[in-house]
């Protein structure tokens, strides 16, 4: 069941990333094999000119086994992984680097560092997490929000995620996305606190003006599917066509995300939105192209 195939960085995103050239990038715990690679191939595509935050002499190490000549490229010393995430939020927050890169430490550690309000890196906007989801190089993409950063979003953040993923859909070329908004049904049931939430969603989408359709409770079938949707009768712009999944909490994104990586050989381009500069949190076990491809994310989500 577990599929073989090939993940394959899209070009569509790689397209509307290079718009933007050359975006100064923190790679933070850079000195592993992975982080390094990743960055060496954000380079080769003129995505970003990129700050190696970690042990010098095992980044060095990494990028001489790559053959990656990095003698142009600022080396900050750290030895001290926790330290490395400090670092770059020092960093970002004095805007001598526009996105922050997740390399060889926890998300936790990065993330808290991050918010931290002596940065000044957030605003009044809850910070999201997307996934552009593709499966081949020239896919249209699904968007599935938020299953990395907020566990068990309350209406309130449901309406910044939501905010969130329609800004990033605006940048890819989605001018007006359909958003389905998820639940476990398409019925608005008391027993069923996320179709509740679906609904009000729907509801203050319109009233707020925010340039999407905007519907739910929708299960995930009649979300994908116009025969599903179709043989129960549920007719609207969003029910079988969802360029967008609004997910009830990061349990439901997670494990869809992470099924359609695993069964489908999706590839997954994550970034955190919503903050002064966007950050890439990839697991660290992703493949290189959905670690380019999340960084090639992170640039279509930079002002």
């Amino acid at each position: 069941m577990i599929s073989d195939k090939e993940i394959i960085c899209p070009i569509n995103l790689l397209n509307v990333a290079h718009k933007k050239k050359g975006v100064t990038a923190g790679i933070v715990n850079a000195g592993t094999p992975l982080p390094m690679l990743s960055a060496m191939d954000a380079v080769k595509e003129d995505l970003i000119v990129p700050t190696f935050i970690g042990n010098k002499i095992e980044i060095q190490k990494c990028a001489d086994n790559l053959k990656f000549d990095i003698s142009k490229y600022e080396i900050i010393h750290e030895p001290d992984e926790n330290s490395t995430a400090k670092v770059a939020a020092k960093l970002a927050s004095k805007d001598k680097i526009k996105i922050i890169i997740k390399g060889h430490i926890h998300t936790d550690v990065l993330m808290k560092e991050v918010i931290k309000k002596e940065y000044n890196l957030i605003g009044k906007t809850r910070l999201s997490h997307i996934w552009h989801m593709t499966l081949d190089k020239e896919d249209k993409p699904l968007i599935v929000t938020d299953g990395a950063l907020n566990v068990l979003p309350n209406l309130k953040t449901k309406m910044h995620i939501l905010k969130n993923v329609v800004n990033f859909c605006n940048r890819i070329g989605i001018d007006k996305p359909k958003v389905a908004v998820l639940s476990a049904t398409e019925e608005v049931l008391d027993s069923v606190p996320s179709s509740l939430d679906a609904k009000e969603i729907s509801e203050l989408a319109v009233k707020e003006n925010i340039n999407a359709d905007v519907f739910g409770p929708l299960a995930f079938d009649n979300s994908i599917s116009k025969k599903s949707a179709a043989i129960k009768g549920i007719k609207n712009s969003v029910a079988g066509q969802a360029d967008v999944l609004l997910v009830p909490s990061v349990e439901t994104g997670n494990g869809l995300v992470k099924m359609m990586i695993y069964f489908m050989g999706a590839c997954a381009a994550g970034v955190v939105v919503g903050g002064k500069v966007p950050v890439v949190i990839t697991s660290r076990s992703d493949d290189p192209p959905a670690r380019l491809a999340s960084i090639a994310a992170a640039v279509v989500a930079l002002d």
